[in-house]
């Protein structure tokens, strides 16, 4: 028997039960509410005051009515902003997680210079982390392990640090190495590395068109990027790039040209131009600056051994800085420190601001460290390890007007999440505040955001970013390191997951 209600006991019934769901609704805990921030996801174009609930790791909601949660921030006059993707940075350790935190990165990759096995990248957190990381497959680690026959996965393991004096890179590599070499890119690409790293300019002579040609084969025939160091030629000459955009015409590939602003010099327009056109021409290449003006790396790099350094960065020894000390050096000091300590860094200043401002406004730019290895307080680095991402927002968008807001930090996050998509589906939900999501989440005063690091004194934290999540983890809070959580996860290549 159906038993039909009269009409109004029937309206009155639903609205009773219309207003339970309502409030179950509001009544609903998520783990964490952000309230009241200025949320800003690049990709929406949603710019507007709105509350963020969070649960199990993940954006679950966004609302214009108040949340309620196990805990609340009030990010009232607060920018809530996707975390910083540091897609080119060396220094997966404890320390460098720190800083790298503070200055709002929530995921730090090593991809131009990449690791070989992969499984061995982080090896400093393999006790937990705080910071999302993860690696390319390093080309120069599988180029040591062929020629030399000597295991080194990365830059520094254990007690080893690499010196790049070796005859993997001076010494050409015949077919059969090549050969060789392919089948262990295959094998790093199938352990999760994140696309191939290749320490072109480190090498320059050595490495054979056959060769090169073969790293593009590869990276097409898998469909994942290539980070390239191209090589250098004299005060910004284009032909380093030339070569690479042929190959990346010819082959399909993607390329991702590493620090442009650093090789382009003064030709940094015509270098945009030039990828502009193969992009229309149908390449697939995108490429970075970064918000220091400095270039940092070792004194045994193939450019200070073997060719005329003064000649190509248009500088002399006075322009150059002994990283673990300050000092500037002269020539005397110069090769006494080549001499006995050949794994030592260089900050070498020849970089011009107008080159960097020139860079940042190409659509598509995006922003990264090339942070040093940071090992302990005591041993200096170079400042864009702590101050890169707030030297963005304070210098160039707060003072100099570079960059909208906005735009920055897309330049930050959503960019390098979109590049990543082609090697590994984890970065769609990442870099954006959208339902979904991973909350990894930075939350700063876009009044008073600065960078503090300056050459001298590296590790200086920044002014203004007051909170970072990680997967929905305080991680920074006040401004402050929480120690504890390790809500970190290493992140791999498509065919790993």
């Amino acid at each position: 028997m159906t038993t039909i209600l009269p009409r109004p006991l029937g309206l009155l019934i639903l609205t009773v039960l219309s207003m339970s769901l309502a409030a179950c609704s509001q009544d609903s805990e998520y783990d964490l509410v952000i309230a009241n921030g200025r949320v800003i996801d690049p990709e929406t174009q949603l710019d507007a005051i709105r509350h963020l609930g969070i649960r199990d790791g993940s954006i679950s909601q966004i609302s214009q009515q108040p949340l309620r949660g196990n805990k609340t921030i009030d990010a009232s006059g607060l920018v809530v902003a996707p975390g910083f993707i540091d897609i080119h940075s060396h220094t997966p350790t404890l320390l460098g997680q720190q800083v790298n935190l503070l200055d709002g990165i929530t995921t730090q990759l090593e991809l131009e210079a990449g690791s070989f096995p992969v499984s061995f990248y982080g090896e400093h957190f393999r006790d937990g982390a705080q910071i999302n990381y993860g690696s390319s497959v390093g080309h120069w680690a599988v180029r040591t392990k062929v020629i030399e026959g000597v295991d080194m996965p990365y830059i520094f393991a254990g007690d080893k640090i690499l010196t790049m004096a070796g005859p993997a890179w001076m010494q050409a590599a015949t077919a059969a190495q090549i050969e060789q070499m392919r089948l262990l890119l295959n094998q790093g690409l199938d352990s999760g590395g994140l696309g191939i790293g290749v320490l072109l300019d480190y090498m320059t002579e050595a490495v054979s068109e056959a060769e090169l040609s073969m790293l593009f084969e590869v990276a097409s025939e898998r469909d994942v990027p290539l980070f390239v160091h191209v090589r250098r030629g004299y005060t910004g000459d284009p032909a380093g790039l030339v070569e690479v955009i042929d190959l990346a015409l010819e082959t399909g590939a993607p390329l991702f040209v590493c620090h442009i602003t650093h090789n382009a010099m003064g030709g940094i327009g015509d270098w945009l131009a030039m990828i502009d056109e193969a992009n229309q021409a149908g390449a697939n290449i995108t490429t970075e600056t970064l918000s220091y003006a400095a270039g940092g790396t070792s004194i045994s790099a193939d450019v200070f051994r073997r060719r005329d350094w003064q000649a190509i960065f248009d500088i002399s020894y006075q322009d150059v800085q002994w990283v673990a000390t300050g000092e500037w050096l002269t020539k005397e000091t110069w090769d006494k420190y080549a001499k006995e300590q050949p794994t030592g860094m260089v900050n070498h200043h020849y970089v011009k601001e107008d080159w960097v401002e020139t860079a940042l406004q190409w659509p598509g730019m995006m922003v990264s460290t090339d942070a040093l290895p940071a090992i302990d307080t005591s041993i200096p680095t170079n400042p864009n390890i702590a101050g890169t991402f707030s030297r963005l927002l304070g210098h160039y968008v707060r003072e100099r007007e570079v960059l909208s807001l906005s735009d920055a930090l897309a330049r930050s996050s959503l960019y390098q999440a979109q590049w990543m998509e082609q090697a590994s589906p984890v970065f769609k939900n990442k870099g954006r505040i959208q339902r979904g999501a991973d909350a990894d989440l930075v939350i700063f005063d876009a009044q008073t955001i600065a960078a503090n690091a300056v050459y001298g004194d590296p590790y200086l934290k920044p002014t203004g970013m007051l909170h970072v999540l990680v997967a929905g983890e305080l991680v920074v809070q006040n401004g402050l390191p929480v120690e504890g959580p390790a809500p970190g996860q290493k992140l791999l290549g498509s065919v790993s997951q």
